[in-house]
């Protein structure tokens, strides 16, 4: 038998049944599921360091688990000193089981070492069901050493759904265990 990640079992055995009930679903398939997480991180100081792309790399491939790959430049802007495909940035795109190997470390690990977390504003829903939040230090992530950090960078966090609004994207989210904010 394969592994099964715990959030995945989660998913098939609680979330569906509860977002069924809650949206009055007639079938299995119409309850919105998780498609992808793209994790991104933009380093705009690695056009004076170059060594920076390859240290954000380095760790967001830490982070996710999976190999990062460099973002590079569309076009040519003089005022920023860049150039076309020079690199800018680094991101990684998760399906399947290291999808939610990576939200359960995000839910259960990460996000509660925030400094004066009080929960994640829901205002991060773009009309079609997606989710997007962002982190400002990569610190809070327990694979990055903190003495070896070079620099405190953050990063964009990007919750891909087959929900049609953002009332079922946020239920499904919330199924998850995602701390939104209590709004009163």
């Amino acid at each position: 038998m394969s592994y099964i990640p715990r959030l995945q079992e989660k998913y098939q055995k609680e979330v569906v049944p509860a977002l069924m009930k809650q949206f009055n679903y007639k079938s299995v398939m119409q309850v919105p599921r998780l498609v992808k997480i793209v994790v991104n991180q933009g380093l705009g100081d690695a056009i004076a360091d170059k060594r920076l792309i390859d240290i954000g790399i380095d760790e967001m491939t830490q982070i996710t688990g999976q190999k990062a790959v460099a973002t590079r430049s569309k076009k040519d802007i003089s005022n920023f000193k860049l150039r076309r495909n020079m690199p800018v940035g680094v991101r990684v795109t998760l399906r399947g089981p290291r999808m939610y190997e990576f939200l359960d470390r995000l839910i259960s690990v990460a996000i509660p070492r925030i400094r004066d977390f009080r929960g994640i504003s829901d205002k991060g829903f773009d009309g079609r069901g997606n989710f997007s939040f962002g982190v400002s230090e990569q610190i809070i992530f327990p694979e990055i050493n903190i003495d070896k950090v070079v620099k405190i960078m953050g990063m964009d966090i990007t919750f891909v759904t087959t929900a049609q609004t953002d009332a079922e994207a946020h239920a499904l989210l919330k199924e998850f265990g995602f701390p939104f904010k209590n709004e009163k």
